[in-house]
Parts: C-alpha cells; sequence; structure tokens
C-alpha cells in the first residue's frame, strides 16, 4: 500500500500516551537470594506503586507484596536500595511512612522502625548478627539539614537501632564481609557529590555488632568510589576513576592494618592502605556510574576467580566475564547496548541484569553462567509494535566549541504509512537529559519513538558532562553549566541541519529536571530553537541554592562555583532574569510536591513568559513529585506537549488531544 503524504508531525500513529502507560513498568531495584531473583517494579497503572516480584527456580512469578505497600525510599530524595533479601524474609522501606518493615515470603508485613521522621536504604543483612546495617537520614530536626549516619537495626529485637558510623555528611554501600568482621562503606562531604569524590572505609564489627577500629582504603576529595563488594573470599574490589575512567580496584590488604596511625581530614579517620590498591582490569572503558540512586551496581562475583561485569564504551554498555587472577576481560556477544544500570547481581551460577537495545526495551535479564544461555525475565514495555513504526539510533559525534566533539544519538522519522510532501524537512525536538551528571542511552524507548512516530526527528545529546566517555568528559561542565550543555545542545541541532535533516524554523528543546535547566537557558541564551518544553526545570539557579534538599544543596559550587561568593555567575546564568531575551513559545510542567526543584520556579517562569507575551503553556499535577509516575498524569504531559507544538507550528493532529490552554497564542 502506497504511503499517506502529510506533513511532518501529523502522522497518525500506533504510539499513543495510553499505549506507553499501559505497557509500561520500571525496575527500581534487584536482590538474589539463593535460588530465587526478586526484583521492584514501579507501575504507572497503579498509581506508580512499586511492588516486589519474587522468580523461583521453577521458572514462577509472584507478587509479594500488596497494596497498600510502596517499596520506596526518600533517602537523598532519589532513593534506590529500599530491599533486601535474606532466608525468604524481606525487608523494606515504604514510602508513605519510610518506615523498614519485615515480610516473610506469603506473610504479612510488620514495621520494624518506629514511627518517626527517619529513612532508610542500601541495607546488607548480617544474618549471623541478626541485624542490617543500612544509610539512615534522620529528618526530625526543623532547623538543620538531615543527618546521614550509617546504623544497625536489630532484626531479632523489635527493630531497635544503633549508630555505626557518623560525622560525614553522606553515607553509601555499607557490605559485611563474608566472615562477618569487617564492614565496608562509602563516605563523602558537602560539596561532592559521588561521582566527583568519596571515601572508601573498612571497619572491625564487634561480636556485638558495634564498630570497632577503621580504615581509609581509597579515594578523596577528586577520586571517585563506586560499588564497594567483598569478593567470596574476603578481598575487597570497588571501582574508581583514579585513572582516566572508572576502573574495577582490590584491596587485598583491607581491613588487616585496622588500627595504624590517623591520617588525613575526616572525622574519625584512622589510617589508610593505598599501596595495595591494584587495578584489576585497566580499559579505556567506564565500569562505575554516577551515584543518584543508592543499591545500584555495575559488577557482581560468579565465585572468587569470575567476575560478570557490564561496562560502558563511548556510550555504548557492554556484558563482560572478568577472570580476577589474570585480569582477562571477555565481552559476552549481545545484542545490548544498554546494561545493568538499573542493577546486575551475580551468585548461585546466575547473573541477573537489566539490558536494553534500539529494538528491546529495558529488560531484566536471567543469565546462565554454566551454559551461557540468557532469557528475559520481565519487560519494562511489553507493547508489540511494528518495526514499521521504530525508528533505529544513530550515535553521532559533532563538533562543539573549543575544538572539542560531542555525542549524541539521532532518531529520523519513521512510519510505514506515512512520508511528508516533497522537500519538507521534519521539526527537530533536541533533548537535554537530566543530571545533569548522567547519560542518555540508545535503549528503545516507546516515548522517543512517540515523537518519531508522528513525523519529529529526535536528537538525544549526551552533552560534555555526561557519563559513558571517560572523567574529562565528565568533568567538562564544572563551572560550565549552563554554557558547555547548552553549547553542545545548539551545536547538535545545527549539525542535524547542516545535514539536511531538519528544518532550522522548526527546531525544538526539552527537558527534564536539569535538563529542563539547559533548555530553558538554550531558549534564552541562544537564538537557535522556535519551541520547548520544561518538566521541572530549573529557571532561577540562586533559589536552586538556598532552597533544595541536603543531598544536591551544594551540587552547584562544582557546576557553577561556591554560593554566594560567586552569585554574579548564579544571576548570570538564571534565566529567569533574562526573560527579555526569550523570543519563542513555552510549555511548563511540574508536579506540585516536587522538592528538588520546587513549583515556584516553574510559577515564575510562566509568569514571567507571560507578561512578555509570547506563547506560554503550564500543567501542574497534584501528587507528582520530581518525576512524574502516575499514568494519567504521564498522559496528560506527553500529549499536552504534542498539542502544544501542534498549535505553535500550525500543523494537524489526527487524533483528538485534550486541549491544552495557551496564552497569548496569536
Amino acid at each position: 500500500m502506497p504511503r499517506q503524504i502529510s506533513p511532518y508531525g501529523s502522522w497518525k500513529s500506533p504510539v499513543t500516551s495510553e499505549l506507553i502507560v499501559s505497557e509500561s513498568t520500571s525496575i527500581t531495584g534487584v536482590a538474589l537470594d539463593g535460588d530465587d531473583i526478586y526484583w521492584v517494579e514501579q507501575r504507572p497503572s497503579d498509581g506508580a506503586r512499586n511492588v516486589v516480584v519474587r522468580r523461583t527456580p521453577d521458572g514462577k512469578t509472584q507478587d509479594v507484596t500488596g497494596a497498600p505497600y510502596n517499596v520506596r525510599t526518600s533517602v537523598h530524595e532519589y532513593g534506590g536500595g529500599a530491599l533486601a533479601v535474606a532466608g525468604g524474609v524481606l525487608y523494606f522501606s515504604n514510602f508513605d511512612d519510610q518506615r523498614l518493615y519485615r515480610q516473610q515470603v506469603g506473610g504479612e508485613a510488620h514495621p520494624l522502625t518506629p514511627e518517626a521522621d527517619m529513612r532508610y536504604a542500601d541495607g546488607d543483612i548480617d544474618r549471623r548478627r541478626g541485624l542490617m546495617v543500612c544509610v539512615r537520614e534522620d529528618h526530625t530536626s526543623s532547623w538543620q539539614e538531615p543527618v546521614n549516619t550509617l546504623v544497625s537495626i536489630d532484626l531479632r529485637r523489635g527493630g531497635g537501632s544503633r549508630v555505626l558510623v557518623s560525622g560525614n555528611n553522606f553515607y553509601a554501600g555499607p557490605r559485611i564481609s563474608p566472615d562477618g568482621a569487617r564492614l565496608a562503606w562509602l563516605a563523602w562531604n558537602h560539596p561532592n557529590m559521588p561521582w566527583d569524590g568519596t571515601e572508601l572505609w573498612v571497619g572491625e564489627l564487634l561480636p556485638d555488632g558495634g564498630m570497632g577500629e577503621r580504615q581509609l582504603v581509597a579515594g578523596g576529595r577528586e577520586e571517585s568510589i563506586f560499588q564497594p563488594e567483598w569478593s567470596p573470599g574476603g578481598t575487597l574490589y570497588f571501582v574508581s576513576d583514579r585513572t582516566a575512567y572508572w576502573n574495577i580496584f582490590r584491596c587485598e590488604s583491607a581491613g588487616q592494618a585496622v588500627g595504624a596511625e590517623v591520617v588525613g581530614e575526616s572525622a574519625g579517620q584512622a589510617g589508610r592502605a593505598d599501596g595495595a590498591v591494584e587495578a584489576v582490569c585497566p580499559m579505556d572503558a567506564e565500569f562505575g556510574m554516577p551515584q543518584w540512586s543508592l543499591g545500584v551496581g555495575t559488577y557482581g562475583f560468579a565465585s572468587e576467580e569470575r567476575i560478570i561485569c557490564a561496562y560502558n564504551r563511548q556510550g555504548t554498555w557492554h556484558i563482560a566475564d572478568l577472570d580476577t587472577r589474570t585480569g582477562r576481560l571477555q565481552t559476552v556477544p549481545t545484542p545490548y547496548t544498554d546494561v545493568g544500570r538499573m542493577g546486575l547481581k551475580a551468585g548461585s551460577g546466575k547473573a541477573v541484569f537489566t539490558a536494553g537495545s534500539p529494538t528491546m526495551p529495558v529488560t531484566l535479564m536471567l543469565h546462565d553462567l554454566n551454559s551461557g544461555a540468557t532469557e528475559p525475565l520481565t519487560s519494562t514495555g511489553d507493547a508489540a509494535i511494528d518495526a514499521g513504526y521504530i525508528s533505529q539510533p544513530e550515535a553521532i559525534e559533532f563538533p562543539t566549541e573549543n575544538g572539542l566533539a560531542a555525542h549524541a544519538f539521532y532518531y529520523p522519522p519513521a512510519n510505514k504509512d506515512f512520508r511528508a510532501p516533497d522537500g519538507e524537512k521534519p521539526p527537530l525536538v533536541v533533548v537535554s537529559h537530566g543530571g545533569p551528571t548522567g547519560a542518555t542511552t540508545s535503549t528503545l524507548s516507546l516515548r522517543t519513538q512517540y515523537w518519531t512516530s508522528r513525523g519529529f526527528a529526535v536528537l538525544d545529546v549526551n552533552y560534555g558532562g555526561s557519563t559513558g566517555y571517560g572523567t574529562a568528559y565528565r568533568r567538562r561542565l564544572n563551572g560550565n553549566w549552563g554554557v558547555v550543555d547548552v553549547d553542545d545542545c545548539v551545536n547538535g541541532a545545527m549539525y542535524i541541519v547542516g545535514r539536511g535533516l531538519a528544518d532550522e524554523q522548526r527546531l525544538i528543546i526539552r527537558g527534564s529536571s536539569a535538563g529542563g535547566y539547559t533548555a530553558l537557558a538554550a531558549l534564552t541564551f541562544r537564538d537557535v530553537f522556535k519551541a520547548g518544553a520544561s518538566h521541572y526545570g530549573i529557571c532561577d539557579l540562586t533559589a536552586l541554592a538556598v532552597d533544595t534538599h541536603k543531598f544536591e544543596s551544594r551540587y552547584l559550587d562544582t557546576m557553577i562555583g561556591p554560593y554566594p561568593e560567586r552569585e554574579d555567575l548564579y544571576q548570570e546564568r538564571s534565566p529567569i532574569n533574562f526573560t527579555d531575551r526569550l523570543s519563542c513559545a513555552l510549555i511548563l510542567f511540574q508536579g506540585l510536591d516536587d522538592k528538588i526543584v520546587l513549583p515556584n520556579q516553574a510559577e515564575a517562569m510562566q509568569a514571567a513568559v507571560k507578561e512578555k507575551g509570547l506563547p506560554v503553556a503550564y500543567l501542574s499535577f497534584e501528587g507528582e513529585q520530581h518525576g512524574f509516575r502516575k499514568s494519567e498524569n504521564i498522559r496528560r504531559a506527553l500529549d499536552g506537549e504534542l498539542y502544544f507544538y501542534s498549535r505553535v507550528f500550525g500543523f494537524d493532529l489526527p487524533d483528538a488531544i485534550e486541549p491544552v490552554e495557551i496564552e497569548n497564542l496569536p
């Protein structure tokens, strides 16, 4: 059948917002317990509730946690590490009250911790002592920032807690050695984020569960340590960026020299064993990732001599088998381009990891370590879409400022039923990812295909500052947020225009959170884009610096400069201060319960754009936080943004969409 001729943007697509939310879930955690596999599944169709699912060796799956429990923690606001499992018993954080609960599989959940303004995450079970060691975030004070500590929770006698480690601003990754004698953990302080610099510590666990002498193993203000893990034989492994990339290291003597001479700058420091640290497999690839969420990992032990790991080279992830004796890395041939970013666990003859590719959404995979066979356990999107509606990404490298290059994935319009009139070029949606320390991948996303199947081209940009391209690339953004990211998005758009792949008069930029800031800055400080969308984005950097949560409260010291010493930079790079430079249409989306980027940011931007007389729309959502999780709100945001562009650029939509009120639209 010949394809219909219709303008770009107006194509009818089977990739609807209803399909996206009805068929989509998210995997927010993975755990192994002997032969059983557990994962946490967030379901937009169930009010965004996070449910623990169990798979037994016979292949049967079942929901373990029922309503009203929502397995999610708010430590660092971004959460992660909400589930721990041992011997068929679950220990989880419940979102509504942030208490820890204990539940035998098949039984009822019972609270372990008291009703108090405390949050818990990233737990490790000490079965010998009947304890769980985890991160605790204390929000009981109304006049100071929350206090983070490492605590032990008594699992046998009523859930009483005991502080093991304190004095640092942040903690992550407490892991108990196989013999139960030592505890490893990460610590860092303001103004660092965990990808800037962390410290790896080891302490003696006393017979009664208390903390004995401690030792600093690696790390510092300018070395980022990620995912400490003990091998089955008791050797401490970790990922470090002390070279030009995040690589896997080990310290044979970790814990053996506890009680050495006190050195260093951290509170309570006691000795250091740097000389024993060695790289296991040095290579120009990233075995780590930015630790926005707790409980994430990129490697696990199949045995003392064998690590199953994921690594990223030039924006593409791979799964590999690493021999710890020889350092030989054998990449496992797979079609995946995104591996392990939502969790990788190994043990009991298997590895479980998330994976995705341009033709497969993020899927939880089970890999048999003996046979090499791999099978899917669950997918985050089960919609069967004809390949004729799927746009395949092209990884591109394009020139940017200062003689450097940046990276992106380009998606052309794709719909087997339509083509555009001769001579028409498509509108281009440039996507700026969040973080800003983060990255996008080429994994199949129906939200991207929502645009391409309607006749939009999409450029998903990994601007300077993104991860996956080495430490120097990640640090390009230091001191230059609002400059490097904006330049890279602008130069990426113009590169696509220069190749004749997009209409220069219909360039759009959109982003969420920090990506929303980049979008607003590009619309304000550059004259390239003709429309834009900010999803819970930042328009006032000063307001963010003085009125956000603890985890990111000093993030801008690195991204922009210390505040208030460099308040001039905060003013210069805040779009809200320069709305007179705006000359195009803008739509804003905001969750009203957002504690990271407060609603007053979107409200201020909307008022300023309205006052200038430019087309502007604002959609706010009750009950949503930083990121939309409820199906009805995800649908409304997607369709509302499409409706907005149709009105701004004057093309018809093939389906009826609930209108969005657009002020100042000619």
